[in-house]
């Protein structure tokens, strides 16, 4: 029943642009951290960006910083993520993450995730 779906990708010239959506359902959306991690080929996953649950608070990795913004719409059950300013570095498969921890318990979700490559 839990579901997260990832949308949005492609491809995109460097320096273009692209707006991730991540649609959830089957949990409490506004109990649980948003987050968009990415992987490229043979490197680690790595965190991109991250929300609060009521969106009040986000972070950012130094590479995406000013380039990258986090949104989500609690009322929609949805989380975003804005690429601005792409360059190829930042190809990778692109994952949406939902994480709810405390101590005695863990909920960590995840989608399937879009590919997004940057090339000329």
């Amino acid at each position: 029943q839990v579901r997260l779906v990832e949308s949005g990708g492609g491809l995109v010239q460097p320096d273009g642009s692209l707006r991730l959506s991540c649609a959830a359902s089957g949990f409490t959306f506004s109990n649980y951290d948003m987050n968009w991690y990415r992987q490229a080929p043979g490197k680690e996953r790595e965190l991109v960006a991250s929300i609060t649950r009521s969106g009040g608070s986000t972070n950012y990795a130094d590479s995406v910083k000013g380039r990258f913004t986090i949104s989500r719409d609690n009322f929609k059950n949805t989380v975003y993520l804005q690429m601005n300013g792409l360059k190829p570095e930042d190809t990778a498969v692109y994952y949406c993450n939902g994480l709810l921890q405390r101590y005695g318990f863990k909920y960590d979700y995840w989608g399937q995730g879009t590919q997004v490559t940057v090339s000329s």
